[in-house]
């Protein structure tokens, strides 16, 4: 079996805010166009046309409704909490790079490993042998098996973007957080507590997906804000009437034509 190496410094991942990720499916998109000719390349799809379509996509985006919540009344000194509406939750679902990744501890022949110098969990493909232990163990459902080559592939966090000198510094960063329309995708390391990325989960709670597992991802999730129902929200302001006769001669006039 692989062995992970030691703790890196440097902890490369994503920070993905569930409040403002409207499920547009342009990271998934725009993931799956660079990916079809990057390190991972290339992306197989299956009968894309037909009545069943597959094929290996490194992002996905699931939407969920969530049930609205009523009001409680804090109990032992606890503050009460407000009644929430009904709303739509999208989330995007990719590789986590852990800490502790089991998809990298299963594998029989090292083709899955984690780097030391910067975390990335990656996937030798000329050492896979498709044996898909790596997909069993993840939790998160991030492996992607590509039926037509026979290999595991994952998420590389775009390494042929974040490190290609060529591109433009604002460039260097993965496909899916570059396209994303409404800055819910952010990249940077996690390993360094005055990164922008790390000062972004302090201020908003980002949390870990399913920590009791603890395979320490490095990804993290913001939680959506909390919402006002409809009853708790200010009324609106009165509208205002307008008298025709404190109109100039001419407005009036305008409001008559344009009233018939």
């Amino acid at each position: 079996m692989t062995a992970l190496p030691p703790p890196s410094k440097k902890k490369l991942g994503l920070v993905i805010d569930l409040d403002t990720c409207v499920g547009c499916h342009a990271c998934a998109v725009s993931c799956k166009e660079w990916n079809a000719g990057g390190f991972a390349a290339p992306l197989t799809d299956e009968r894309p046309y037909g009545e069943d379509p597959s094929g290996v996509w490194f992002n996905r985006v699931h939407s969920y409704e969530l049930a609205p919540e009523p009001a409680s009344g804090g109990c032992g000194g606890a503050p009460a909490t407000a009644a929430q509406p009904a709303m739509t939750l999208h989330f995007p679902r990719s590789c986590l790079h852990c800490e502790q990744p089991a998809c990298v501890t299963v594998c029989p022949t090292g083709a899955s490993f984690k780097r030391a110098e910067d975390g990335i969990v990656l996937v030798d493909e000329d050492k896979c042998i498709g044996c898909k232990l790596c997909s069993w163990a993840c939790p998160y459902g991030a492996r992607e098996y590509s039926a037509v080559e026979g290999v595991m592939k994952k998420c590389t966090l775009c390494i042929d973007r974040i490190y290609n000198e060529n591109l433009s510094e604002a460039e260097r960063q993965p496909a899916c957080v570059q396209a994303c329309p409404t800055r819910a995708r952010h990249f940077g390391d996690l390993g360094d507590p005055e990164s922008a990325v790390s000062k972004l989960v302090a201020e908003r709670g980002g949390v870990d997906l399913m920590a009791q597992l603890g395979y320490q991802p490095t990804n993290k999730y913001l939680p959506p804000r909390p919402r006002r129902a409809e009853e708790t929200r200010a009324p609106a302001p009165p509208q205002e009437t307008l008298d025709p006769q404190a109109l100039p001669t001419v407005l009036r006039w305008l409001d008559k034509v344009l009233s018939r």
